[in-house]
């Protein structure tokens, strides 16, 4: 039997109080009504979202990939709907000075099977000229297509750093949802397990009890260095590239003026 938080040797700071499983699982079940709501506002939104109304654009519209120029048309693989992510592109940099948040969306999702499964394609579009993009994507190990759509417009290219949807009806393409900055979450299993431990994510904007370790800058664990400590400087990668083959240290990043 484990003792209460009124005994002080079992209850230190920055820890969880110890508690016996019938307490916790009291806590536990008044935390599960929270839970619930939540999920049940997330299916209301969920709803709300599936009767938005589109956009038609031009699905003739070329984008270059492995093939060279292909219509949009061609990314839905046949299927009715597609969701992309747009990748942010510095021009010119290397490998380690590409977007380390990009990163976490395109790394987290690298195979789409069971979006396939559901009649659903996948790809990832970027702004960076194809010749950078190709040796990237062969460098990064990702299965998943990528364009180009440099210098082509909304829907189809346009601002980088979304998830978007589109709907194909025959040869008509329609912009139908599209979302950024946090929305992009729920393509990164990571956040949502790091949400789920005492710690949470170690940010500063989180609501922590007093004694909590100290939070620190918004996604400050998603580059580090040679040696595995967290670092936006210009020894750091994107924290996936340290398992790339020839990924070695580094002293640039490389970026020569702001991503696109």
């Amino acid at each position: 039997m484990t003792n209460t938080p009124s005994d002080p040797s079992t209850t230190q700071p920055g820890r969880p109080p110890v508690v016996d499983l019938a307490a916790w699982q009291a806590a536990r079940d008044e935390l599960l009504v929270r839970e619930k709501a939540h999920t049940r506002e997330g299916d209301a939104l969920a709803a709300a979202r599936r009767r938005l109304p589109m956009v038609e654009f031009d699905g003739t519209v070329e984008v270059v990939g492995p093939d060279g120029p292909v219509p949009f048309l061609d990314l839905f693989q046949g299927r009715d709907e597609l969701v992309v992510y747009k990748h942010m592109w510095y021009d010119g940099a290397p490998h380690q000075g590409q977007c380390e948040g990009c990163t976490t969306t395109a790394w987290h999702l690298k195979d789409a099977v069971y979006l396939n499964s559901r009649g659903v394609s996948y790809a990832v579009l970027t702004t960076g000229p194809w010749e950078e993009v190709a040796a990237f994507v062969e460098f990064m190990g990702y299965t998943e297509p990528w364009y180009s759509v440099r210098g082509i417009e909304g829907p189809a290219g346009g601002p980088m750093g979304f998830l978007t949807s589109y709907l194909r009806d025959g040869d008509r393409v329609f912009l139908t949802y599209s979302t950024t900055g946090r929305g992009n979450e729920r393509v990164n299993p990571a956040l949502g397990l790091l949400d789920m431990t005492p710690y949470g994510r170690g940010e500063a904007w989180e609501d922590n009890p007093d004694g909590w370790p100290e939070g620190r800058d918004a996604c400050w664990s998603w580059r580090s260095d040679a040696d595995g400590n967290p670092t936006w400087g210009p020894t750091s990668r994107p924290v996936p590239q340290w398992t790339r083959p020839g990924a070695g240290p580094v002293e640039t990043l490389g970026r020569q003026g702001h991503h696109h």
